[in-house]
């Protein structure tokens, strides 16, 4: 607070009284001037008169002429209302006290503090510091609670919590709505991927060609694993394709006997249980591919070995056999029982693949080697990597055509198909000359294989591949074609032998090949009359019948 001089002759304020309104009135009181007389004797103050304006008046003593000599008396300040009228205490001025005309000039205040009156001693109580000291109990409020303003703020509060429930509320509607068309959303797609899966959408017309087992028309994918077992106890060989075809998510053993005739690198003919043992797998691979018409990706060499390990690690398999596997001892048990769903190990696959009964076809066996082989497919994982793992746990030398990935995802594929009853085995039908039949070419080169190298598409720059069939009833003629078309930059396809026909045919199915049928027919020397539209071999481009007519090139 600001240290001040007492003035005794500045005008005082002094309270007289309450208006209508319970607050305080306030008058100026100019004190008297006395002489000082240092001689005189104190007086006793003398008590004013009481005006009424309606209310008692606080007592408030009238100050005396200051006495330098007289012992001061401990003063007891008297509590008073006090509004702020803007007293500065640096000057000890105070405006003038109007009271107020009406209400509406003066806001009635919520809480008027009472300040003690001031005294009239200089410098009024310090402390030791020499600055005024106030006590906490100098100072009171008077509160005056407004019912009113409480029921006001009350219901703010009540209408405020009242709208956060609403847009609480609401917003919860909301996320439910948002959350039930999700749901909905996910049911149609589900439902609708379901039905497309099964190809039982009406809308979609070709949802039945590509479901699983189905028959697609127009150019299928197909990927071809060529599988060679060979027996390392007692020799022999045993071949068979793995088919998957993507289009129709089909998956085929296509069995082969060794009895095939296949061509060499040179022209000449020889059967495929040779050209296993002598050529290896390339020249086999591409002998296959070139006879049938069919990409091979790669070559599988399984050893009986490596086929023991390989039922061993899948868990053994469950297949139907169709006869005893006797023991090596005379007189044993038989190493694998007739009949149905027969669990068998990896010892036990073997005896079963490999075996051949006295006086059996060797078509019986290579359907055996077909059982094990799908009893294999069936165990296997159908994830790539689960697949490869156990490819590679065989520990053994693949073909570079096949590395172990890419074996491991064939497998995993081939395993799917066998597990949704999507697989089936098939014999390629040969005749007695190790050549192909007609039954062949419609059941198991066409609607298996696809016929055509690419699966229907003949790749830019592969020789145009012409089945020869001798029907002159010369032996040579089959020998002098292929020298022709050999030197001719053609394919050659031994298509064997059939009934003597006077005159001789060039023939071809698709009208594209129309160019390339007259080329072949003038390389043979045959007339262009000879080139007809027809229905040509499955494995060839271009179908050749040699007749009586054929003049044999010198």
């Amino acid at each position: 607070m600001n240290d001040r001089q007492y003035d005794p002759y500045a005008p005082q304020v002094q309270l007289v009284g309450y208006d209508e309104y319970g607050r305080p009135v306030y008058q100026q009181v100019q004190p008297q001037q006395q002489t000082y007389d240092p001689y005189a004797q104190p007086q006793e103050p003398q008590q004013p008169q009481q005006q009424g304006y309606g209310h008692d008046a606080p007592y408030v003593p009238q100050q005396s002429a200051y006495d330098p000599y007289a012992q001061q008396q401990p003063h007891q300040p008297q509590q008073f209302p006090q509004q702020d009228y803007g007293y500065d205490y640096g000057t000890a001025q105070q405006p003038a006290v109007q009271a107020p005309s009406s209400p509406q000039q003066a806001p009635e205040p919520e809480a008027v503090p009472v300040v003690p009156q001031q005294r009239r001693d200089e410098g009024g109580d310090r402390g030791e510091s020499g600055e005024r000291d106030y006590r906490t109990e100098q100072f009171s409020f008077i509160e005056e609670p407004d019912e009113d303003s409480e029921d006001v703020i009350d219901w703010l509060k009540f209408t405020e919590s009242r709208s956060e429930r609403r847009e609480e509320a609401k917003r919860r509607g909301r996320n439910r709505i948002v959350a039930l068309a999700v749901a909905l959303a996910l049911v149609a797609v589900g439902g609708v991927g379901y039905l497309w899966y099964a190809g039982k959408l009406p809308f979609l017309s070709s949802s039945s060609d590509t479901k699983k087992g189905a028959t697609a028309a127009g150019p299928q994918k197909r990927d071809v694993i060529e599988v060679d077992l060979h027996n390392t106890k007692s020799g022999g060989t045993s071949t068979a394709l793995l088919v998957n075809n993507v289009t129709t998510q089909q998956g085929t053993t296509v069995l082969l006997p060794n009895s095939l005739s296949v061509p060499n690198d040179d022209g000449s003919r020889t059967t495929l249980g040779k050209s296993v043992g002598a050529d290896g797998s390339a020249g086999t691979r591409d002998a296959i591919s070139s006879l049938l018409g069919t990409k091979i990706t790669g070559t599988w060499r399984l050893d009986t070995p490596y086929l023991e390990n390989l039922v061993d690690l899948v868990g053994n398999i469950d297949i139907s056999t169709d006869v005893d596997v006797p023991a090596a001892k005379q007189g044993g048990e038989p190493v694998v029982k007739k009949g149905d769903d027969q669990t068998l190990s990896g010892p036990m696959a073997v005896a079963y693949a490999t075996y051949k009964g006295p006086g059996e076809a060797d078509t019986k066996q290579l359907q055996r080697f077909g059982a094990v082989m799908y009893g294999v497919l069936r165990k296997i994982s159908d994830d790539p990597k689960a697949a490869t793992v156990t490819v590679q746990t065989l520990a053994q030398i693949l073909d570079p055509s096949l590395p172990e990935s890419d074996l491991g995802a064939s497998l995993a594929k081939l395993a799917e198909h066998a597990k949704t009853g999507a697989y089936k085995t098939a014999v390629l039908p040969v005749q007695s000359d190790g050549s192909l039949s007609q039954q062949a070419s419609d059941s198991v080169v066409k609607d298996i294989l696809g016929g055509q190298v690419g699966g229907g598409v003949v790749d830019k720059g592969t020789a145009v591949r012409v089945g020869v069939k001798n029907a002159s009833g010369n032996a040579k003629a089959t020998e002098a074609a292929r020298i022709t078309l050999v030197n001719g930059g053609y394919a050659f396809i031994d298509a064997g032998n059939t009934t003597t026909e006077a005159v001789s045919q060039v023939l071809y199915g698709d009208p594209a090949q129309k160019a390339k049928a007259i080329e072949v027919a003038k390389t043979l020397g045959l007339a262009d009359s000879a080139v007809k539209q027809g229905k040509a071999a499955a494995n060839s481009d271009v179908s050749v019948v040699i007749g009586k007519d054929y003049k044999l090139q010198q």
